[in-house]
């Protein structure tokens, strides 16, 4: 690692709602405070909900990938250390009991999270978002300034998924989605 073991999480057994993403990026390692960037106010944009309510533990736990930054590779940042994942979060969900939702946020969770039930691409994944939602799983793309493209390609994303995960984040947290 080439900025040194800094892990990013946040577990709390009270948390309902997981978001499950990649790895930190430079920004959050340096604040280690999770999605403390551009992504992460798109995230709380898509979710409807301030940054009181999204870093209120009892609310929301996140676990990413690769719990630590991975370092910078050709296009962008390094992919979570392959270790990682297998060795923590068996242990970390036994210790969140009241989890109802879990963000898959990006292609390395969707591929440990739903497995063979994963479409062959991303955007697949995430358009038969309703496959999936029954196992209280809602698989989203990155809110990345990166994807501006995609959600440009996929207005059904905003249309359609948004909408459900704002109402359903409402409805899971107990909290009205902010405006």
């Amino acid at each position: 690692m080439p900025l040194g073991p800094r892990p990013v999480v946040r577990v709390d057994p009270r948390a309902r709602i997981l978001i499950v993403g990649q790895a930190p990026g430079t920004k959050v390692h340096a604040s280690g405070t999770p999605w403390d960037d551009a992504s992460g106010k798109r995230l709380r944009d898509w979710l409807g909900v301030t940054p009181e309510h999204f870093y209120d533990p009892a609310q929301f736990a996140i676990v990413p990938m690769g719990f630590c930054y991975p370092g910078r590779g050709t296009g962008g940042d390094n992919p979570p250390r392959p270790e990682c994942a297998p060795l923590w979060h068996d242990r970390v969900l036994a210790e969140l009991p009241n989890i109802r939702l879990t963000l898959l946020i990006g292609t390395y969770a969707q591929a440990r999270y739903l497995g063979d039930r994963r479409k062959s691409t991303l955007g697949d994944t995430v358009r038969a978002w309703r496959d999936y939602v029954g196992d209280g799983y809602l698989p989203l793309v990155h809110p990345s300034p990166r994807n501006g493209i995609w959600l440009r390609k996929n207005p059904w994303f905003e249309a359609e998924v948004v909408p459900y995960l704002r109402a359903h984040v409402a409805q899971v947290s107990g909290v009205s989605a902010a405006g």
